[in-house]
Protein backbone atom coordinates (compact mmCIF):
# COMPACT_ATOMS: atom_id res chain seq x y z
CA UNK A 1 0.00 0.00 0.00
CA UNK A 2 1.47 3.23 -1.35
CA UNK A 3 1.29 6.66 1.46
CA UNK A 4 0.31 8.80 -1.14
CA UNK A 5 -0.80 12.38 0.98
CA UNK A 6 -2.05 14.42 -3.05
CA UNK A 7 -5.72 14.22 -2.59
CA UNK A 8 -6.25 15.01 -6.48
CA UNK A 9 -4.10 11.71 -7.47
CA UNK A 10 -5.91 8.96 -9.43
CA UNK A 11 -3.42 6.53 -7.84
CA UNK A 12 -5.65 3.42 -6.28
CA UNK A 13 -4.07 2.57 -2.87
CA UNK A 14 -6.61 -0.10 -1.71
CA UNK A 15 -8.96 -2.12 -4.05
CA UNK A 16 -11.79 -2.05 -1.22
CA UNK A 17 -11.39 -0.25 2.23
CA UNK A 18 -12.98 -1.67 5.10
CA UNK A 19 -13.45 0.35 8.34
CA UNK A 20 -13.69 -1.11 11.34
CA UNK A 21 -12.09 -4.56 11.96
CA UNK A 22 -14.71 -5.63 14.68
CA UNK A 23 -16.61 -9.05 14.02
CA UNK A 24 -19.13 -6.90 11.07
CA UNK A 25 -16.14 -5.43 9.29
CA UNK A 26 -14.05 -9.10 9.36
CA UNK A 27 -16.96 -10.76 8.18
CA UNK A 28 -17.68 -8.52 4.94
CA UNK A 29 -13.48 -8.52 4.53
CA UNK A 30 -13.88 -12.97 4.69
CA UNK A 31 -16.56 -12.88 2.09
CA UNK A 32 -15.13 -10.09 -0.29
CA UNK A 33 -11.70 -12.00 0.14
CA UNK A 34 -13.33 -15.18 -1.23
CA UNK A 35 -14.44 -13.17 -4.14
CA UNK A 36 -11.14 -12.39 -4.84
CA UNK A 37 -11.46 -8.84 -3.78
CA UNK A 38 -8.30 -7.04 -2.34
CA UNK A 39 -9.20 -5.73 1.07
CA UNK A 40 -7.49 -3.23 3.56
CA UNK A 41 -8.39 -3.17 6.84
CA UNK A 42 -8.57 0.25 8.74
CA UNK A 43 -9.23 0.23 12.51
CA UNK A 44 -7.58 2.22 15.01
CA UNK A 45 -6.89 -0.14 17.60
CA UNK A 46 -6.29 -3.89 15.12
CA UNK A 47 -8.08 -6.82 14.97
CA UNK A 48 -11.30 -7.24 17.01
CA UNK A 49 -10.25 -4.97 20.06
CA UNK A 50 -13.42 -2.79 20.79
CA UNK A 51 -16.80 -4.45 21.39
CA UNK A 52 -16.41 -7.50 19.44
CA UNK A 53 -13.80 -8.79 21.89
CA UNK A 54 -16.31 -8.73 25.39
CA UNK A 55 -20.03 -9.80 24.26
CA UNK A 56 -21.71 -12.85 25.15
CA UNK A 57 -20.66 -14.91 22.25
CA UNK A 58 -24.34 -16.01 21.36
CA UNK A 59 -25.55 -16.57 17.56
CA UNK A 60 -29.08 -15.88 18.45
CA UNK A 61 -31.02 -17.16 15.14
CA UNK A 62 -34.10 -17.70 16.71
CA UNK A 63 -33.85 -13.76 18.58
CA UNK A 64 -36.58 -12.23 15.91
CA UNK A 65 -38.28 -10.13 18.38
CA UNK A 66 -37.32 -6.24 18.28
CA UNK A 67 -36.22 -4.09 21.36
CA UNK A 68 -38.87 -2.22 19.95
CA UNK A 69 -42.34 -3.30 20.61
CA UNK A 70 -45.47 -2.97 22.26
CA UNK A 71 -44.44 -5.02 25.32
CA UNK A 72 -41.23 -3.07 25.70
CA UNK A 73 -42.97 0.17 25.83
CA UNK A 74 -45.47 -1.29 28.49
CA UNK A 75 -42.52 -2.04 30.21
CA UNK A 76 -40.02 0.66 29.75
CA UNK A 77 -41.46 2.73 32.61
CA UNK A 78 -40.93 0.71 35.49
CA UNK A 79 -37.57 -0.40 34.36
CA UNK A 80 -36.35 3.33 33.93
CA UNK A 81 -37.32 3.99 37.36
CA UNK A 82 -34.39 1.54 38.04
CA UNK A 83 -31.08 2.80 37.42
CA UNK A 84 -29.42 -0.98 37.53
CA UNK A 85 -32.17 -2.62 35.95
CA UNK A 86 -32.53 -4.20 32.33
CA UNK A 87 -33.21 -0.77 30.75
CA UNK A 88 -31.80 2.37 31.92
CA UNK A 89 -30.62 6.07 30.97
CA UNK A 90 -29.03 8.07 33.17
CA UNK A 91 -30.82 11.07 34.03
CA UNK A 92 -27.89 13.38 32.61
CA UNK A 93 -28.46 11.69 29.10
CA UNK A 94 -32.51 11.83 28.99
CA UNK A 95 -32.72 15.25 26.86
CA UNK A 96 -29.72 14.44 24.82
CA UNK A 97 -31.23 10.90 23.96
CA UNK A 98 -35.03 11.96 23.65
CA UNK A 99 -35.16 12.18 19.95
CA UNK A 100 -34.19 8.37 19.18
CA UNK A 101 -36.86 7.27 22.44
CA UNK A 102 -39.53 9.60 19.77
CA UNK A 103 -38.19 7.38 16.86
CA UNK A 104 -38.17 4.05 19.34
CA UNK A 105 -41.88 4.56 20.27
CA UNK A 106 -43.23 4.87 16.27
CA UNK A 107 -40.94 1.72 16.00
CA UNK A 108 -42.77 0.12 18.44
CA UNK A 109 -46.38 1.02 17.07
CA UNK A 110 -47.98 -2.78 16.48
CA UNK A 111 -47.41 -2.36 12.12
CA UNK A 112 -43.93 -1.35 12.43
CA UNK A 113 -42.90 -3.96 14.99
CA UNK A 114 -44.45 -6.96 12.52
CA UNK A 115 -42.26 -5.42 9.18
CA UNK A 116 -38.91 -5.62 11.93
CA UNK A 117 -39.74 -9.02 12.68
CA UNK A 118 -40.33 -10.31 8.96
CA UNK A 119 -37.07 -8.14 8.17
CA UNK A 120 -35.17 -9.65 11.21
CA UNK A 121 -36.50 -13.00 10.12
CA UNK A 122 -34.90 -13.17 6.78
CA UNK A 123 -31.55 -11.66 8.51
CA UNK A 124 -31.44 -14.20 10.80
CA UNK A 125 -31.93 -17.26 8.33
CA UNK A 126 -29.17 -15.72 6.03
CA UNK A 127 -27.37 -15.74 9.38
CA UNK A 128 -27.91 -19.23 10.23
CA UNK A 129 -26.45 -20.66 6.98
CA UNK A 130 -23.58 -18.86 6.50
CA UNK A 131 -22.43 -18.46 10.15
CA UNK A 132 -20.49 -21.89 10.14
CA UNK A 133 -19.45 -21.84 6.89
CA UNK A 134 -17.39 -18.43 7.51
CA UNK A 135 -16.14 -20.14 10.43
CA UNK A 136 -14.74 -23.10 8.66
CA UNK A 137 -13.41 -21.28 6.05
CA UNK A 138 -11.03 -19.94 8.76
CA UNK A 139 -10.27 -23.09 9.83
CA UNK A 140 -12.29 -21.95 13.03
CA UNK A 141 -15.41 -24.21 13.20
CA UNK A 142 -14.13 -25.55 16.55
CA UNK A 143 -15.27 -22.36 18.20
CA UNK A 144 -18.69 -23.29 17.50
CA UNK A 145 -20.67 -24.53 20.56
CA UNK A 146 -24.31 -26.23 19.05
CA UNK A 147 -25.29 -26.12 22.32
CA UNK A 148 -28.58 -24.86 22.34
CA UNK A 149 -29.89 -22.11 24.93
CA UNK A 150 -31.98 -22.26 28.15
CA UNK A 151 -34.57 -19.27 28.89
CA UNK A 152 -35.65 -19.59 32.41
CA UNK A 153 -38.81 -18.25 33.96
CA UNK A 154 -39.34 -17.40 37.81
CA UNK A 155 -43.15 -18.57 38.43
CA UNK A 156 -46.16 -18.96 36.25
CA UNK A 157 -46.75 -15.06 35.42
CA UNK A 158 -43.42 -14.94 33.83
CA UNK A 159 -44.21 -18.07 31.86
CA UNK A 160 -47.00 -16.68 30.66
CA UNK A 161 -45.61 -13.00 29.61
CA UNK A 162 -43.42 -15.31 27.23
CA UNK A 163 -45.55 -17.07 25.61
CA UNK A 164 -46.74 -14.24 22.90
CA UNK A 165 -42.82 -14.21 21.86
CA UNK A 166 -43.00 -18.29 21.23
CA UNK A 167 -45.88 -17.72 19.04
CA UNK A 168 -43.93 -15.33 16.97
CA UNK A 169 -41.30 -17.85 16.83
CA UNK A 170 -43.49 -20.73 15.89
CA UNK A 171 -44.85 -18.34 12.71
CA UNK A 172 -41.27 -18.18 11.73
CA UNK A 173 -40.60 -21.90 12.15
CA UNK A 174 -38.15 -22.27 15.10
CA UNK A 175 -37.69 -24.98 17.16
CA UNK A 176 -37.93 -24.43 21.27
CA UNK A 177 -39.37 -26.48 23.73
CA UNK A 178 -41.14 -25.49 26.85
CA UNK A 179 -39.71 -27.33 30.16
CA UNK A 180 -40.34 -27.63 33.40
CA UNK A 181 -39.41 -30.06 36.44
CA UNK A 182 -36.83 -32.65 36.09
CA UNK A 183 -36.72 -32.04 32.19
CA UNK A 184 -35.42 -28.29 33.12
CA UNK A 185 -32.72 -29.35 35.64
CA UNK A 186 -31.29 -31.68 33.31
CA UNK A 187 -30.72 -28.79 31.06
CA UNK A 188 -29.11 -26.88 33.47
CA UNK A 189 -28.81 -28.33 37.15
CA UNK A 190 -27.92 -26.14 39.98
CA UNK A 191 -31.12 -23.62 39.44
CA UNK A 192 -32.70 -21.96 42.05
CA UNK A 193 -35.75 -23.52 43.25
CA UNK A 194 -37.64 -20.33 42.33
CA UNK A 195 -36.89 -21.32 38.80
CA UNK A 196 -40.02 -23.06 37.40
CA UNK A 197 -39.82 -23.17 33.89
CA UNK A 198 -37.94 -22.60 31.02
CA UNK A 199 -38.11 -22.70 27.29
CA UNK A 200 -34.75 -24.66 25.26
CA UNK A 201 -34.20 -23.57 22.05
CA UNK A 202 -31.73 -25.99 19.78
CA UNK A 203 -31.04 -23.87 17.18
CA UNK A 204 -29.38 -21.26 19.49
CA UNK A 205 -25.53 -21.63 19.32
CA UNK A 206 -22.37 -19.99 21.16
CA UNK A 207 -18.67 -19.20 20.23
CA UNK A 208 -16.17 -20.29 22.85
CA UNK A 209 -14.41 -17.23 22.77
CA UNK A 210 -15.93 -14.32 20.79
CA UNK A 211 -12.23 -12.79 20.60
CA UNK A 212 -11.26 -15.69 19.52
CA UNK A 213 -13.13 -15.51 16.49
CA UNK A 214 -12.41 -12.20 15.63
CA UNK A 215 -8.30 -12.84 16.21
CA UNK A 216 -8.71 -16.27 13.67
CA UNK A 217 -11.09 -14.42 10.59
CA UNK A 218 -7.99 -11.55 11.02
CA UNK A 219 -5.16 -14.20 11.23
CA UNK A 220 -7.28 -15.91 7.61
CA UNK A 221 -7.71 -12.62 6.22
CA UNK A 222 -4.23 -11.73 6.54
CA UNK A 223 -2.63 -14.81 5.49
CA UNK A 224 -4.21 -14.71 2.63
CA UNK A 225 -2.98 -11.35 1.35
CA UNK A 226 -5.41 -8.79 3.57
CA UNK A 227 -3.57 -5.58 5.33
CA UNK A 228 -4.17 -4.12 8.02
CA UNK A 229 -3.80 0.03 8.92
CA UNK A 230 -3.82 0.82 12.79
CA UNK A 231 -4.95 4.35 12.45
CA UNK A 232 -8.14 6.94 13.05
CA UNK A 233 -10.14 7.81 10.48
CA UNK A 234 -11.30 11.20 10.40
CA UNK A 235 -13.59 10.98 7.04
CA UNK A 236 -14.36 9.75 3.55
CA UNK A 237 -16.21 11.41 0.47
CA UNK A 238 -16.43 10.90 -3.28
CA UNK A 239 -13.29 10.71 -5.17
CA UNK A 240 -13.12 10.44 -9.16
CA UNK A 241 -14.59 6.85 -9.58
CA UNK A 242 -13.74 6.07 -6.25
CA UNK A 243 -13.61 6.94 -2.15
CA UNK A 244 -11.03 9.14 -0.54
CA UNK A 245 -10.38 7.97 3.11
CA UNK A 246 -8.91 10.65 5.54
CA UNK A 247 -6.87 9.24 8.37
CA UNK A 248 -6.07 10.99 11.42
CA UNK A 249 -2.29 11.95 10.35
CA UNK A 250 -3.16 13.55 7.66
CA UNK A 251 -2.68 11.16 5.11
CA UNK A 252 -5.42 10.09 2.77
CA UNK A 253 -5.43 6.66 1.10
CA UNK A 254 -7.71 6.37 -1.87
CA UNK A 255 -9.84 2.99 -2.34
CA UNK A 256 -12.23 2.02 -5.40
CA UNK A 257 -14.93 1.07 -2.67
CA UNK A 258 -15.31 1.56 0.78
CA UNK A 259 -17.53 -0.29 3.99
CA UNK A 260 -18.24 1.65 6.45
CA UNK A 261 -18.23 -0.88 9.97
CA UNK A 262 -17.24 1.47 12.88
CA UNK A 263 -19.82 0.01 14.98
CA UNK A 264 -21.09 2.43 17.58
CA UNK A 265 -19.07 5.57 15.79
CA UNK A 266 -20.18 4.94 12.32
CA UNK A 267 -23.04 7.72 12.84
CA UNK A 268 -20.39 10.70 12.51
CA UNK A 269 -19.06 8.75 9.72
CA UNK A 270 -22.45 8.49 7.76
CA UNK A 271 -23.20 12.04 8.59
CA UNK A 272 -20.13 13.10 6.33
CA UNK A 273 -21.87 11.40 3.75
CA UNK A 274 -25.05 12.78 3.56
CA UNK A 275 -26.73 10.12 5.58
CA UNK A 276 -28.13 11.33 9.08
CA UNK A 277 -28.71 8.31 10.98
CA UNK A 278 -30.06 8.06 14.56
CA UNK A 279 -27.58 5.73 16.12
CA UNK A 280 -27.25 5.21 20.01
CA UNK A 281 -25.39 2.75 22.55
CA UNK A 282 -26.10 0.51 24.05
CA UNK A 283 -23.36 -0.04 26.46
CA UNK A 284 -23.70 -3.50 27.93
CA UNK A 285 -21.56 -4.60 31.22
CA UNK A 286 -20.75 -7.97 31.99
CA UNK A 287 -18.10 -10.18 34.49
CA UNK A 288 -16.17 -13.00 33.69
CA UNK A 289 -15.76 -15.58 35.99
CA UNK A 290 -12.97 -18.19 36.43
CA UNK A 291 -14.52 -21.77 34.31
CA UNK A 292 -14.68 -22.99 38.03
CA UNK A 293 -17.18 -20.51 38.87
CA UNK A 294 -19.80 -22.87 37.57
CA UNK A 295 -20.83 -25.86 35.83
CA UNK A 296 -23.30 -24.37 32.81
CA UNK A 297 -24.16 -26.34 30.40
CA UNK A 298 -25.12 -24.03 27.49
CA UNK A 299 -26.02 -20.49 27.68
CA UNK A 300 -28.93 -19.17 30.20
CA UNK A 301 -31.04 -16.29 29.57
CA UNK A 302 -32.75 -14.61 32.27
CA UNK A 303 -34.74 -12.75 30.09
CA UNK A 304 -36.94 -11.00 33.28
CA UNK A 305 -34.25 -9.63 34.50
CA UNK A 306 -32.10 -8.68 30.95
CA UNK A 307 -28.44 -10.76 31.36
CA UNK A 308 -27.55 -13.99 30.39
CA UNK A 309 -24.46 -16.32 31.91
CA UNK A 310 -22.78 -17.99 28.99
CA UNK A 311 -20.04 -20.67 29.22
CA UNK A 312 -17.10 -19.23 27.41
CA UNK A 313 -13.48 -21.08 26.86
CA UNK A 314 -12.22 -18.21 29.20
CA UNK A 315 -14.57 -18.80 32.16
CA UNK A 316 -18.15 -17.97 32.90
CA UNK A 317 -19.41 -14.38 31.32
CA UNK A 318 -22.24 -12.96 33.42
CA UNK A 319 -23.82 -9.85 31.51
CA UNK A 320 -25.90 -7.91 29.37
CA UNK A 321 -28.76 -5.12 30.27
CA UNK A 322 -29.09 -2.39 27.95
CA UNK A 323 -27.66 1.34 29.39
CA UNK A 324 -28.24 3.99 27.09
CA UNK A 325 -25.44 7.06 27.62
CA UNK A 326 -23.82 7.48 24.59
CA UNK A 327 -20.02 6.97 23.94
CA UNK A 328 -18.77 9.48 26.60
CA UNK A 329 -19.92 8.78 30.22
CA UNK A 330 -18.04 7.09 32.08
CA UNK A 331 -18.76 3.46 32.88
CA UNK A 332 -21.36 2.04 35.88
CA UNK A 333 -19.58 -1.23 36.57
CA UNK A 334 -22.28 -1.25 39.46
CA UNK A 335 -24.15 -2.66 36.72
CA UNK A 336 -21.96 -5.56 36.38
CA UNK A 337 -21.43 -5.96 40.32
CA UNK A 338 -25.82 -5.92 40.33
CA UNK A 339 -26.56 -8.50 37.23
CA UNK A 340 -23.56 -10.39 39.30
CA UNK A 341 -25.50 -10.59 42.53
CA UNK A 342 -29.06 -11.36 40.83
CA UNK A 343 -26.75 -14.36 38.80
CA UNK A 344 -25.62 -15.71 42.02
CA UNK A 345 -29.30 -15.57 43.66
CA UNK A 346 -30.66 -17.47 40.65
CA UNK A 347 -27.78 -20.17 40.44
CA UNK A 348 -26.69 -20.26 44.07
CA UNK A 349 -23.54 -22.57 43.42
CA UNK A 350 -21.91 -19.83 41.39
CA UNK A 351 -18.81 -18.54 42.86
CA UNK A 352 -18.50 -14.55 42.02
CA UNK A 353 -14.68 -14.00 43.01
CA UNK A 354 -12.26 -13.71 40.76
CA UNK A 355 -14.35 -11.88 37.75
CA UNK A 356 -13.04 -9.37 35.41
CA UNK A 357 -15.91 -6.78 34.71
CA UNK A 358 -15.64 -4.73 30.92
CA UNK A 359 -17.97 -2.68 29.41
CA UNK A 360 -18.59 -2.39 25.49
CA UNK A 361 -20.52 0.04 23.04
CA UNK A 362 -23.30 -1.88 20.85
CA UNK A 363 -24.61 0.47 18.29
CA UNK A 364 -28.11 0.90 18.34
CA UNK A 365 -31.07 2.09 16.44
CA UNK A 366 -34.62 2.91 17.15
CA UNK A 367 -36.60 -0.19 15.16
CA UNK A 368 -34.04 -2.71 16.08
CA UNK A 369 -32.73 -2.94 12.59
CA UNK A 370 -28.95 -2.41 10.98
CA UNK A 371 -28.40 -0.22 8.38
CA UNK A 372 -27.06 -2.69 5.74
CA UNK A 373 -26.70 -0.63 2.48
CA UNK A 374 -25.55 2.24 -0.04
CA UNK A 375 -24.51 5.72 1.26
CA UNK A 376 -26.51 8.82 0.21
CA UNK A 377 -22.99 10.27 -1.17
CA UNK A 378 -22.13 7.56 -3.65
CA UNK A 379 -22.48 3.69 -4.32
CA UNK A 380 -18.86 3.38 -3.87
CA UNK A 381 -19.42 2.99 -0.58
CA UNK A 382 -21.74 1.19 1.78
CA UNK A 383 -22.60 0.64 5.45
CA UNK A 384 -22.59 -2.29 7.52
CA UNK A 385 -23.59 -0.99 11.45
CA UNK A 386 -26.34 -0.78 13.77
CA UNK A 387 -26.41 -3.78 14.87
CA UNK A 388 -27.19 -3.92 18.60
CA UNK A 389 -26.59 -6.65 20.91
CA UNK A 390 -26.79 -9.21 17.71
CA UNK A 391 -23.56 -8.05 16.09
CA UNK A 392 -21.57 -11.51 16.43
CA UNK A 393 -25.55 -13.38 15.35
CA UNK A 394 -25.63 -10.77 11.90
CA UNK A 395 -22.28 -10.80 11.07
CA UNK A 396 -21.86 -13.59 8.26
CA UNK A 397 -25.02 -12.83 6.89
CA UNK A 398 -24.46 -8.67 6.92
CA UNK A 399 -20.74 -9.80 5.47
CA UNK A 400 -22.44 -11.86 2.34
CA UNK A 401 -25.06 -8.91 1.51
CA UNK A 402 -22.57 -6.15 1.70
CA UNK A 403 -19.98 -7.97 -0.93
CA UNK A 404 -23.30 -8.72 -3.23
CA UNK A 405 -24.16 -4.86 -3.22
CA UNK A 406 -20.00 -4.17 -3.64
CA UNK A 407 -20.28 -6.92 -6.46
CA UNK A 408 -23.54 -5.24 -8.02
CA UNK A 409 -25.41 -8.60 -7.74
CA UNK A 410 -29.12 -8.91 -5.90
CA UNK A 411 -28.96 -9.40 -2.56
CA UNK A 412 -29.69 -12.60 -0.84
CA UNK A 413 -32.74 -10.95 1.56
CA UNK A 414 -34.19 -7.18 0.39
CA UNK A 415 -32.70 -5.03 1.98
CA UNK A 416 -35.59 -1.85 1.60
CA UNK A 417 -35.78 -2.09 5.55
CA UNK A 418 -32.18 -1.57 6.14
CA UNK A 419 -31.62 1.72 4.21
CA UNK A 420 -30.15 4.23 5.61
CA UNK A 421 -32.43 6.46 4.63
CA UNK A 422 -35.47 5.34 5.73
CA UNK A 423 -35.28 7.28 9.50
CA UNK A 424 -36.51 10.45 7.07
CA UNK A 425 -39.59 9.26 6.92
CA UNK A 426 -39.99 9.72 10.98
Amino acid sequence: MTQENDKDSDNIDADVAVIGAGIIGLSVAMYLQAEGRRVLLIDRKGIGQETSAGNAGALAFSDILPLASPRILRQAPRWLMDPLGPLAIRPGYALQIAPWLMRFGLASRPAAYRASIEAITALMRLAAQEFGKMLAQANASYMLRPEGSLQVYEGEEQFQASLAGWEERTKAGIEFEHVSGERLRQLQPGLADSITAGTFVPQWATVSDPSGVCQALGAHLLKNGAELCQEQIQNLAPHGNGVAIKLSQGRVIHAKQAVVATGAWSGQLAAGLGNSVPLETERGYNTTLPQSAFDLKRQVIFGTHGFVATPLSTGIRIGGAVELGGLKLPPNFQRSADMLAKASRLLPGLRTEGGKQWMGFRPSLPDSLPVIGYSAATSQVVYAFGHGHLGLTQSAATGKLVSELLAGKKPSVSLEPFRADRFRLF
